[in-house]
């Protein structure tokens, strides 16, 4: 079966530790992530910064509005360096998405790295030519603005998909 990349990076002009703050803490979720996309978080009493083992499950509508349920498990946390997410339940047959921070001399790096395979076989493959791709894309672009806006960084933009 066929699987796909997408890496995204951004330089931030703010500390690692106020980027951590943020982008580990599943309330803000919601902020990073376009409003079409009808995101809602429905764990109950999550805490405040993920960890190893947290199970995050959320309502999404990726497509003509249909919500489904994602569930999402923190698999790593590495305390200011990196954490990755991994689909438990929800659209894709695999998602496994990295987040990083990496100090640099003129900011901080921040690298996104998301490696998934679509449902459906085949047509999976075809889905994802015609919108799955198209969709994550422009799903990394509000990302990339809103904590361009946040943090008021400079934009360093590269894909692998």
């Amino acid at each position: 079966m066929a699987f796909y990349q997408l890496k995204k990076e951004q330089k931030i002009q703010a500390t690692k530790e106020e980027i951590w703050d943020f982008i580990s803490s599943p309330k803000n979720l919601k902020t990073i992530t376009p409003d079409y996309m009808g995101f809602e978080i429905t764990s109950e009493g999550l805490e405040e910064k993920m960890y190893e083992g947290m199970i995050i499950s959320y309502k999404v509508s990726p497509i003509l509005g249909l919500k489904m349920t994602w569930v999402t498990e923190i698999t790593k946390v590495k305390e200011l360096e990196y954490f990755v997410d991994e689909q438990r339940i929800g659209p894709y047959a695999l998602w496994h998405h990295q987040h990083k921070l990496e100090e640099k001399a003129d900011g901080i790096l921040m690298t996104d790295i998301v490696t998934y395979q679509p449902p459906m076989g085949p047509l999976g493959i075809i889905a994802n030519k015609l919108f799955i791709e198209k969709q994550l894309k422009a799903i990394f672009d509000y990302r990339k603005n809103a904590i361009e806006e946040r943090f008021h960084s400079t934009i360093m933009h590269k894909e692998l998909v």
